[in-house]
Parts: structure tokens; sequence; C-alpha cells
């Protein structure tokens, strides 16, 4: 196992494995998408265009199993930075980390800390001063709920990360179980790097 930054024509190279990986790993819950190709082309452009953005790349071999992305928040979708305007920090002093996405059998390896540290350091290194990322909101009696989830609110917390309150944002997709795109809750959790 290795865990790598891409940025540039490496990262833009990965992003078709990316976009299989944010298909397989986000189907289960909470996010419960039904992934779309043409889709995740058009969400994943964000990367190509933004000249500050980092994809980490967990491999075993040369197959990636892993990734986590993150761009300057002026350079991500405004249904993300729109919940920040009311916080008094500009945007440009903020690092959105946007997915982290691991297949199941590569989980509890630390892997999930080394997509934080490089996508912070990468922040950092950009003059940053915090770093924020979106977790999807579902109610308790979701009916697609598993028996035992347990959030990562305590993996998180851990790490520094704090909710904003009343920050969220709004973001469609089309769950597994919906016959269209609807509109989902995504907490705003930040932390000062």
């Amino acid at each position: 196992m290795r865990v790598e930054v891409l940025t540039g024509s490496a990262l833009d190279a990965a992003l078709d494995a990316v976009a299989g990986l944010r298909i397989a790993v986000f189907r289960d819950w909470p996010y419960l998408y039904d992934g779309d190709p043409a889709y995740e082309r058009r969400y994943l452009q964000t990367y190509r265009d933004s000249r500050d953005a980092v994809l980490v790349g967990a491999f075993d071999g040369d197959r990636l199993v892993g990734a986590a992305t993150g761009t300057p928040m002026e350079d991500h979708a405004d249904d993300f930075s729109a919940p920040l305007a009311g916080t008094g920090l500009p945007l440009d002093r903020i690092f959105y980390c946007a997915e982290s996405v691991l297949l199941p059998a590569y989980r509890g390896r630390g892997i999930g800390h080394a997509f934080f540290d490089l996508r912070e350091a990468h922040a950092r290194a950009l003059g940053r001063s915090h770093s924020a990322f979106c977790a999807v909101q579902r109610p308790d009696d979701h009916p697609l709920r598993p028996a035992g989830h347990r959030p990562l609110d305590g993996f998180w917390t851990g790490r520094g990360y704090r909710r904003r309150d009343g920050a969220v944002a709004r973001f469609r997709w089309k769950d597994i179980d919906q016959p269209a795109e609807t509109d989902h809750a995504l907490q705003v959790w930040m932390r000062p790097l």
C-alpha cells in the first residue's frame, strides 16, 4: 500500500478511476448515490480546472483503491461555499476537502488520517488558514440506514474539526431508491490549520 499526492497531469490521469470509486463507495450509506459516469465527468471537472487542486491516492500496487480530493474553496461549487458566506472568514482562506472514498477492504489502516494529513499539508502550503468539508445528513429513521451504523463524527472531532452551526450546504444527486435527483443537506465541518 502507498498513499501519495497527485497534482497536475497525474491528478488528471487518475480522475476516471476516482469516478469509479465515487460511484462504488457512495452507493452505500449515507450517500446512497446512484452513480452516473456523465455526472461524474461534469463534477470532477472542478479538479481539472483548479490549478491548486489536489488528489491523494491510495494505491494497492498500481490499482487506485481510495482517493481524497480538495481545492481552494473559491474553486469549488457555489453550493458548498454559500453556507460559509456568513462566517466572516473569506473564502480565499478556506481549503475544501471534498470527497474521501476508500474501498471497504482497505478501511481501518490509517488511510483516512493520511488523506486528511496530506490535504491539510497542501492547504497550508497554499497559505490557507482553515480546512472544511461537508458531511451528508440523513434522518436516524431513514429506511436504508444500516443497523449498527456508526457515524464518523468521532474521527472528525479527533482531528480538530467542528460542526459550523447553521452552515448547511444543499446539493442534488439521485439516490439508489429514487427515480430522479433530490436535494440533500450536507453539514459543514471546519478546523483552523
